[in-house]
């Protein structure tokens, strides 16, 4: 009897009492391959996650190492998704499968699946100490893969949903307990587009330590080589002609959306940054929480898109240039969304009654024609093109637009998709069976965006809402800013291409209505609830036929260098932005009026403009050729 209990006795202490779990987050990967970081909707999953975005050409291995501290078999689950399941039933083209320690797992994985979820992928043999894990693309058509849990349970617990993956991510030490100090500055400015680049870099040279937060690598948004939609609008117009003068020491010489990415010249965007020693940039961050003392921003979290890293960032003053309002929404900053009704302003461009339409996003792409033929692959998912409906153009700019009847935020992910499933679709039948596929022998995609182009989504209110009646009267605003030359651009769906793809629209059109050269009100730009924060970019307070006016990039850039001069005041004398407003606007004009550009004779004019962009003055309209 004795010598049976120490034998059970011995073999419990042998054996584990609980499973051994690891959680690896693809994005922390420390060789990506030819996957690419996708961040584009954290708020929606909890972290970045890698894509095989090759066009239809599988991408090289996404690969890194793990230490085990117990040798044995583990069950390898993989969380992705079928990102053609809204329009398909059929197996998936994001295929792809796990290699452990080089030798590869049997399971196909990224094919089945309504929603992101778990999925096995085999057993693998881990010796204690290193291992090595990697990602193997199949087709190159967009496999995603979030994470990977390696674990001796034969029936684990899989988390599902943000909440309960926020958990996991922690239990598991991929995620810290606690944000580390990431230091006090004067403006926290969220958003490295071309408004919170603007803001910053005004505020630091009027003597404020500035943080700037961007989630990645790239700076300028939209106007990056990731997204390439050139700079529209005018600079240097309106009662103060300096403002503006800042974005020639950064913009780009040419013009033109969905050109080679050199046409963008990220280089100059990163110098911009770099010269100014009052910004400190938080590369690849994102803004997750905020921390609120009353109706003010105490403090902001922020995550690094890849390797999880948190930080806590404090100020008295803070800027929303996030595009989608993200640092407002989460602060509780009262918003809008979708069309006002016509009654609501007495707009006559808006609808009759209020909804939920925005403008769309776009997906650019374009293709180059080769020395020999190439193939691309049947691709036939939910959307079938013909001899009649199919688009035989070799390029698409900002007119492939889709989302415009969802949800900018929460089906964000749906609409990206959507806009590389019209394009994959088109252009294979245009290699593989249309009739004049000869002229497309030997052409090949050059590139398809996959960080899509965002027009519209939250807009913050502030003290007041620019209305059609401010343009179309020429209203006077005593607390004038910035100017704004561009028409009443509102997108909605191509009426040929709703014929053809109802309820499915990919293409969209808009309708020139002129204006003349209008000053926006400084009130526009600070939320109206909370106290602390200002706004640049899409996201300030308009309705949304005037947001079809105000949000071009070169627009934009003088939102954010007045956001920059008001913080300044802000600080010189402890007042919060509406203070600026109540109690100090004449120095905010004079700041105005001397900008925080260079001298204007030591910079070029990079004022270019594409066909169909205009200058508009009175009932005048000059549309200008397009730079090539």
């Amino acid at each position: 009897m004795k010598k049976w209990f120490w034998t059970s006795l011995a073999l419990c202490l042998a054996m584990p009492l609980w499973a051994t779990d690891y959680l690896v987050e693809t994005e922390s990967f420390s060789e990506k391959g030819g996957w690419r970081v996708d961040q584009q909707f954290m708020d929606l999953m909890g972290s970045s996650y890698l894509i095989a975005h090759g066009m239809g050409k599988p991408v090289a291995d996404a690969q890194t190492t793990i230490d085990i501290n117990e040798k044995g078999t583990y069950g390898v689950w993989v969380r992705t998704f079928n990102w053609t399941a809204p329009w398909s039933k059929e197996e998936g083209p994001g295929a792809f499968q796990v290699k452990v320690n080089g030798k590869m797992l049997k399971s196909v994985l990224g094919t089945k699946g309504t929603t992101w979820g778990w999925q096995y992928a085999g057993t693998a043999t881990l010796k204690k100490g290193t291992n090595t894990l990697a990602l193997h693309d199949l087709k190159g058509f967009d496999g995603r893969c979030d994470a990977l849990l390696l674990t001796t349970d034969k029936e684990p617990k899989l988390p599902d949903g943000i909440d309960e993956m926020e958990d996991f991510r922690r239990q598991h030490g991929t995620l810290p307990r606690q944000a580390a100090d990431g230091g006090q500055f004067d403006l926290i400015v969220v958003g490295g587009g071309i408004g919170g680049m603007c803001a910053a870099v005004s505020a630091a040279r009027l003597g404020l330590k500035v943080a700037l937060v961007h989630d990645r690598h790239i700076l300028g948004g939209n106007n990056s080589s990731e997204v390439r939609v050139h700079l529209g609008g005018k600079i240097e117009i309106g009662t103060y002609p300096a403002l503006g003068r800042m974005l020639r020491e950064f913009g780009h010489s040419k013009g033109g959306n969905a050109q080679p990415a050199a046409q963008y010249e990220d280089e100059k965007k990163t110098a911009f940054i770099a010269a100014e020693p009052n910004v400190r940039l938080f590369s690849c961050y994102r803004a997750i929480q905020v921390e609120m003392a009353g109706q003010d921003i105490k403090a902001v979290i922020v995550r690094h898109t890849e390797n999880g890293d948190e930080l806590r960032l404090t100020a008295p003053l803070f800027s929303d240039c996030t595009g989608d309002a993200n640092l407002g929404f989460m602060a509780g900053a009262d918003y809008r969304m979708g069309r006002e009704g016509r009654d609501e302003f007495g707009e006559s461009l808006a609808p009759e009654q209020a909804d939920k339409l925005t403008m769309g996003a776009s997906v650019q792409w374009y293709s180059v024609e080769t020395d020999r033929q190439s193939h691309f692959p049947e691709f036939i998912y939910g959307l079938t093109f013909n001899e009649e409906n199919c688009l035989d153009v070799k390029m698409g700019e900002w007119t492939w637009e889709t989302g415009m009847n969802f949800d900018q935020i929460y089906d964000f992910e749906r609409i990206r998709d959507y806009g590389m499933l019209v394009i994959y679709s088109n252009w294979s039948y245009l290699k593989n069976h249309f009739s004049g596929k000869s002229r497309y022998a030997n052409r090949a995609l050059d590139w398809v965006a996959y960080v899509a182009g965002k027009r519209e989504s939250r807009r913050l209110l502030g003290d007041y809402i620019l209305k059609q009646d401010d343009v179309d009267k020429h209203v006077f605003h005593e607390d004038a800013s910035f100017a704004i030359n561009w028409h009443f651009d509102l997108h909605f769906p191509d009426r040929v291409n709703t014929k053809h793809f109802p309820g499915q629209e990919f293409k969209a059109e808009t309708k020139s209505n002129p204006i003349r050269v209008y000053d926006v009100p400084y009130r526009c730009l600070y939320s109206r609830n909370v106290d602390n924060l200002f706004m640049a970019g899409r996201n300030i307070s308009t309705t949304h036929v005037t947001l079809g006016s105000t949000r071009l990039m070169r627009n934009i850039a003088m939102m954010g260098e007045v956001v920059g001069m008001a913080a300044s005041i802000c600080k010189k004398h402890q007042v919060k932005p509406r203070g600026v407003y109540q109690h100090h606007l004449p120095e905010l004009k004079e700041l105005m009026r001397k900008g925080t550009g260079k001298d204007a004779s030591t910079l070029p004019d990079n004022q270019h403009f594409n066909e169909g962009d205009y200058i508009l003055d009175g009932k005048n309209i000059e549309r200008l050729k397009s730079i090539k």
